[in-house]
């Protein structure tokens, strides 16, 4: 299960730090915020490096040979079935923030593509109204006041926080495959991971080149996406309060503002 975890959460790094390439990270205070999360540094690199030097040498290569054999419809249809097994957690973490609307609506999702999709092989809830959502425990104790800790990473399964590494055990104990024999799990997972790394290939790519210190963009990379998902995609915003100074002395009442 090492691998499933692994990408997941990779797949998140990997998408913010594409959008943050295309709007130029225009968040000015990102450093500074970030880096003062991040107490445990020095062994938080050398478990990075552990990770992208397993990455570069064997699932990277893996994954960009399984991307030139496969259609893209069989990688869509894997990336499906492996998402719905693993959202019983999203329909519980909506019921623990009380997102019951939610809850409900993810249930139907989960149920609908569990059986018209046999299996989750095809997505069919979206076009019908159900949309896919991302919850998970480490949300859930955010959104009940629980403090994020250290920024924590761990070898093999990548980026975390104290808080964000809870989800672990509900996550493990909800995914079906977890009480299947391990002579079934082990190569059902290790497709799941080549699948997820093929997918990501164009992306991570992407932050390599545009990364002057890889380890510190996919810390802040990761930070950033965890607050917008704890914030259903409407974090505060941050950063700008300094940017304009004005007083009453800058507006001398014509309308028109002074800026210094």
């Amino acid at each position: 299960m090492v691998s499933f975890y692994y990408l997941k959460v990779l797949k998140q790094i990997i998408f913010l730090a594409l959008f943050c390439v295309l709007v130029g990270c225009a968040t000015t205070q990102t450093t500074d915020k970030y880096t003062k999360d991040d107490s445990l540094e020095p062994a938080n690199r050398v478990f990075f490096d552990i990770n992208e030097t397993l990455d570069q040498a064997l699932i990277k290569p893996v994954a960009e040979v399984y991307a030139d054999v496969t259609p893209n419809f069989i990688r869509t249809s894997i990336t499906n079935f492996f998402e719905n097994l693993a959202y019983l957690n999203v329909i519980l973490n909506d019921l623990l923030q009380g997102k019951i609307n939610q809850g409900l609506s993810d249930t139907v999702r989960f149920v609908a593509n569990s059986t018209m999709g046999i299996g989750g092989l095809f997505d069919v809830a979206t076009p019908m109204g159900l949309p896919e959502n991302d919850e998970d425990f480490g949300q859930t104790l955010a959104v009940w006041g629980v403090d994020e800790g250290s920024y924590l990473y761990l070898p093999f399964f990548g980026p975390n926080t104290v808080r964000d590494s809870t989800d672990f055990v509900p996550s493990t104990l909800l995914n079906p495959f977890f009480y299947i024999s391990s002579t079934i799990l082990f190569p059902v997972t290790a497709i799941n991971a080549v699948n997820k790394r093929a997918n990501l290939l164009e992306a991570s790519n992407i932050r390599d080149e545009a990364a002057v210190d890889p380890y510190s963009f996919t810390r802040e990379a990761y930070l950033q996406q965890r607050e917008y998902l704890i914030h259903d995609g409407n974090p505060p915003i941050t950063g700008y309060d300094d940017v304009f100074s004005v007083d009453d002395e800058q507006n001398d009442g014509s309308g028109v503002l002074k800026i210094e």
